[in-house]
């Protein structure tokens, strides 16, 4: 690492450019999902791949920017990787059907992979612990600003002109965050070079691969149940085989033995487990919104605005919560608040007014946004610094999985609960989503028992700074 530097006052804000548009682009796909589908000529339901493809590229990818970070220095890669996710916004945009937008969004996928974990993985470098879960708070907050900002932006843009524009947007914030991380990114490189493990690769890659793409076709396609069982097998034998691989790979891609470590295994296995259950949301609740209720893009957009201000909102104070009541018992109970939130989503239906709508979104805002601030910085409590890198990549990878996998989950529920009927039967899809809101809810109130294993004074290191 080229030298211990000291906080880089302009860092978070270069950071939080890169996120901005992360977080803009995504919220504003997921409102625009009906609207693409109608021009597409294909289901809403289907279109869950232009998403799922995008995250799924997250995953894989992610393993391989932690070793680029490592080998060709933070600032080298960030800048690469805002280029390519800015230019694969532009192919987005240029897309004449569905497959060639899933190709773009994978590019961009790829891009995003190579981004956000290198943004972490520097600010993990700069700042030391005690100023840590600040520093990551401080870098989310102007973040937030992409979610506040996209479904509406989203839903006017959708309204008023083509969809394609939604990508268009990305080019602007696209070029400061660049011209950012060329003034302002510190350099920093691995402390000594490790070869990329191209095996490891291509064992978690296909495997990881394989299984997203099994729960991808489960939801437009029959699949007979031998052939799944056996891809599903294989899919295993894959994940294992990595496992089994990287007991013996001096250098491995992803080092399994971090999860030896209790707190950051918690915070890894028990966030995958909470983000299947949050994960379908950004998808689903457009669909309750437009589809089911009958609202405007528009509309459906200010309906998510709510959520993100509490975000934000949250972020100023998780800081003070977690010093007051730790990370074992803000995590238990928060979890389980999670879960409430997403079930009262199975009351609103036809005719709810979009004041009592409101109040929900709030709370799940508000509520996520600790989840995310507990789970993202308890992980590096106990990782010693040679080691950080690879936490930031394992992490960044198991998010994006999670979510990737959580989004088709939320999907195959409402899916197997609509049965045989079109997704043009409101009253038939109202009733699917509300089974899907509940489904999650449970999956996510299971997910708190995960977090039993932490200790009372775990995370304190961060914490109390």
């Amino acid at each position: 690492m080229t030298g211990g530097a000291s906080p880089n006052r302009f860092l978070p804000w270069v950071v939080a450019t890169a996120l901005f548009m992360e977080q803009l682009d995504s919220t504003i796909v997921n409102t625009a999902i009906p609207t693409m589908a109608e021009s597409l000529h294909v289901t809403p339901l289907s279109l869950k791949a232009v998403v799922t493809s995008y995250i799924l590229s997250l995953a894989v990818a992610i393993p391989v920017s932690g070793w680029m970070a490592d080998r060709f220095g933070t600032r080298r890669v960030f800048k690469t990787a805002v280029g390519i996710f800015t230019i694969a916004s532009i192919m987005c945009g240029l897309a004449l059907n569905s497959p060639m937008l899933v190709a773009a969004r994978l590019l961009q996928g790829f891009g995003a992979a190579m981004m956000m974990p290198v943004g972490r993985l520097t600010i993990v470098r700069t700042y030391p612990k005690s100023e840590l879960l600040t520093a990551m708070n401080f870098v989310i907050i102007p973040a937030l600003i992409g979610p506040l900002l996209g479904p509406t932006v989203g839903g006017l843009i959708v309204h008023w002109m083509s969809w394609r524009e939604i990508f268009f947007i990305n080019v602007p914030v696209g070029m400061a965050a660049w011209w950012l991380a060329h003034k302002f990114m510190p350099d920093y490189y691995g402390e000594e070079r490790r070869p990329l493990d191209v095996m490891g690769l291509v064992l978690f890659g296909t495997g990881v691969a394989l299984l997203s793409w099994l729960l991808e076709v489960f939801g437009e396609h029959q699949v007979d149940a031998t052939s799944a069982i056996v891809l599903l097998l294989i899919s295993c034998a894959l994940l294992g085989a990595y496992a089994w691989h990287a007991q013996r790979e001096p250098h491995p891609l992803l080092k399994l033995q971090l999860y030896r470590v209790r707190t950051f295994s918690v915070s890894v296995l028990g966030g995958a487990l909470t983000r299947l259950g949050v994960g379908g949301l950004p998808f689903l609740l457009p669909l309750l919104y437009q589809l089911g209720l009958g609202f405007p893009a528009w509309q459906s957009g200010l309906l998510m605005m709510p959520s993100a201000a509490a975000a934000m909102g949250m972020k100023a104070i998780s800081a003070r919560v977690l010093r007051r009541f730790g990370y074992r018992q803000v995590l238990i109970v928060n979890t389980v608040l999670i879960g409430v939130t997403i079930a009262t989503y199975a009351l609103v239906k036809p005719g709810t007014p979009w004041w009592a709508i409101v109040p929900i979104g709030l709370c799940q805002g508000f509520f996520n946004s600790l989840q995310f601030s507990s789970m993202n910085s308890l992980g590096y409590a106990d990782v010693e610094g040679r080691d950080s890198s690879m936490a930031s990549t394992m992490a960044s990878s198991m998010q994006q999985l999670s979510m990737s996998f959580g989004l088709a989950c939320g999907s195959l529920v409402t899916g197997w609960f609509l049965g045989g009927l079109p997704q043009t039967d409101r009253p038939a899809l109202v009733s699917a989503l509300h089974h899907a809101f509940i489904a999650l809810a449970v999956l996510t109130v299971v997910s708190s028992a995960v977090f039993w294993r932490l200790r009372p004074n775990d995370g304190e290191s961060i914490s109390r700074g």
